[in-house]
Order: structure tokens, then sequence, then C-alpha cells
């Protein structure tokens, strides 16, 4: 697999085949991850999504960052416009409340740049349709009568995403693996079939867990498409007292004994996984100096609202001015244009149009 190709677009040689362009200068490593304004974001979207960005942009491997919401993907099933573009604004208004800072990582709007569209259907026109057919979720929610092409499609567009920006590292949850190594493959067959255009992006994992189960079943994610009043669920914006009342009611077991063992104990397993993930340690020791369960959710509770404070009261601020919330992603949507252009461009040459 090819991952140093150049950072210039390549130039056709007379019989029009693509020559790679050789640079003095390595390309710069990106990361590149975006969420879909499916639903309040979660306590998992922040441990496992959000706080890694930001840690990765204040990191010292100089890695640039792409972050954006995925509206068009929030397509792909039955929705309300209102409530997806409210959604949208205020996904966005948490990337900034966590910390992401639009001086030093790439902000936007995923429709906000046209790019993302037009090379999603070139890499359709790469793709086979027994491997959209493999794709895990569209087993899962593809089976109903009115089920839109978008769902079946949409991997191309989720490789679309990151092969416009030349990306070296996708921090993917677990989920989403199959449509990564999908990108990864089909960046691999079109280099092959039409020439060095993409660089073949890696996989990158959480080093803790960011797999927050649901309070009320600990089987299943914290899923931010749940019910907005789903009782297992803990947003980001919840006040305390919906979240105390949330981490109180969450299903632990009859033993009343604090370890850490998710096949035997999920329920309890799941508070001590919450605890290790805010604090940056291992569950297992967790366990440690907590004798009831009691105050097992106690710890934790008051762990998760002492983390979502700031963020919370930095999203107020944030959503008090919104006409400076769009002009901060209008300005993330041009530099990523920037940036995807000259690749689309190099796409359309490789694959033989004008």
């Amino acid at each position: 697999m090819n991952t140093n190709i150049a950072t210039r677009p390549p130039s056709p040689d007379p019989a029009g085949r693509l020559q790679p362009v050789q640079s003095s200068e390595p390309p710069p490593r990106r990361a590149l991850s975006g969420i879909t304004p499916s639903g309040r974001l979660t306590l998992g979207n922040y441990l496992g999504a959000l706080r890694r960005f930001v840690e990765r942009q204040d990191g010292a491997d100089h890695v640039e960052g792409h972050y954006f919401v995925a509206d068009l993907h929030a397509l792909t099933s039955g929705h309300e416009t209102a409530r997806i573009r409210q959604l949208t604004l205020e996904t966005a208004g948490l990337f900034l409340a966590a910390g992401l800072d639009p001086e030093r990582s790439v902000l936007f709007i995923q429709s906000h740049v046209r790019e993302h569209v037009e090379l999603s259907y070139l890499l359709e026109s790469t793709v086979y349709v027994g491997e959209l057919n493999r794709m895990i979720q569209f087993k899962e929610k593809g089976a109903q009568p009115q089920t839109r092409a978008s769902l079946f499609t949409y991997p191309c567009l989720m490789a679309a995403d990151i092969l416009l920006y030349d990306t070296h590292q996708v921090p993917v949850g677990g989920d989403q693996d199959q449509h990564v190594e999908l990108c990864r493959h089909l960046a691999v067959r079109f280099n092959r079939l039409y020439g060095d255009t993409f660089i073949v992006p890696e996989l990158s994992r959480a080093a803790l867990t960011s797999r927050v189960a649901d309070l009320s079943d600990p089987t299943v994610k914290m899923s931010k498409s749940a019910d907005d009043s789903a009782a297992g669920v803990v947003r980001l914006l919840d006040p305390p007292d919906v979240v105390r009342r949330k981490v109180n009611r969450a299903v632990t077991d009859s033993d009343n004994e604090v370890r850490y063992d998710p096949e035997s104990k999920p329920g309890v397993s799941n508070l001590l996984a919450i605890i290790a993930a805010v604090d940056g340690v291992d569950p297992a020791a967790c366990a440690a100096g907590i004798s009831s369960y009691r105050q097992l959710k106690t710890e934790c509770t008051d762990r998760v609202i002492a983390c979502l404070s700031p963020l919370q009261q930095r999203h107020a601020e944030l959503m008090a001015e919104p006409q400076e919330l769009t002009a901060t992603l209008q300005r993330g949507a041009e530099r990523a244009a920037q940036l995807a252009a000259p690749v689309l461009a190099r796409a359309r040459t490789a694959i033989g149009l004008m």
C-alpha cells in the first residue's frame, strides 16, 4: 500500500497517465473524523471522540486535525429538517466547547464542502455492489422496504470524507472499523487502476475504552440516536440533577461487590469504565477503595458532572453568539475546500474526466 504519494497533484504525461510529483518536503500528517448529527451527543461521544480530538490537537506529534459535522450522513434515514439543522449547530458548538481550536484544527460542516459529494460518486464508480452488501450497518438497517439508497452507498461518502484530505489517521470507534477498511481497499484499488492518487489511511483506536455502555442496558453502546428521554443515556448538555438521576438508576447486580469484570458484571464494570475514562486510568484500578454500589454511583456522578460542567458553560456562551459560530464554521469550510479541491482534481483526471 502506497502511503507516501506527493503532496501536490500529479501531472498527466502525454498519454494521459498520472505521474507522481516529487516533493522535497514530507507531506503533513493529517487526522480526520466526523460526527453525524443524528441525535444529541452523549458522554460516550465526548470520552471516545471529542476529547481524543483535543488531545491530538494539543499533542506533540504535529498531526493536523480535520473535524466535521457529518450532516449529509444524517440524511440516510427519515428525519425532521429543523431538527437536523439544530443538531448540526449544537454539535459544532460542542466541538469548540470541548476545546478544539479553529486556529489549530480545521472545523467545518460536511455539506459546506461540495467536493465530498463529487468524490463520493467517483468512489461509487470504483466500489463493487457485493462489497456494499457486506456492510454490517446496511445488513442491520437496510431490510425495510423504504430503505433509502443513500444508506447503501453511504460508505462511499465516508470514504470520500477521508480521502479528500490526504488523511493518514482516522480516529473512529469500533463500529466504523469495517467502513474504514473499505475506504482503504477503495484507495488501493483506485491507485492500482488509475495511478497513485490517494494516501491509504490508517485506523487509529483509543488507548483506553471509548465504548461507554447504556446505563440501563450495559450490553449496548450509549447511543446518541436513542430517544432524548432515554434513561440510560447521559447527554453532554444534561444538567447535573439529570446526570445524578440517570447514574443513580444505572443497572448493577445483586452481590454488591465492586470489581471490574465486564463479562459477569457489565453494569458495575461500565460505571468503573466511565470513571476510568474521565480520570485517564485503568478501570480495574478504580475499584480499589470503593466499597459499595452506592459509593460507586456517587463517585461516577461526581466525576461526570465535574467533567461536563466547563464544557456546558462554554457551549452556552457559543450558542449565545450563533452568528460568530456560523462565521467560524464558514472559515473552516473555506480552509477545508482549499485542501479538498486539488485532491478531487487529481482524482477526476486519474479516472478519465476532462
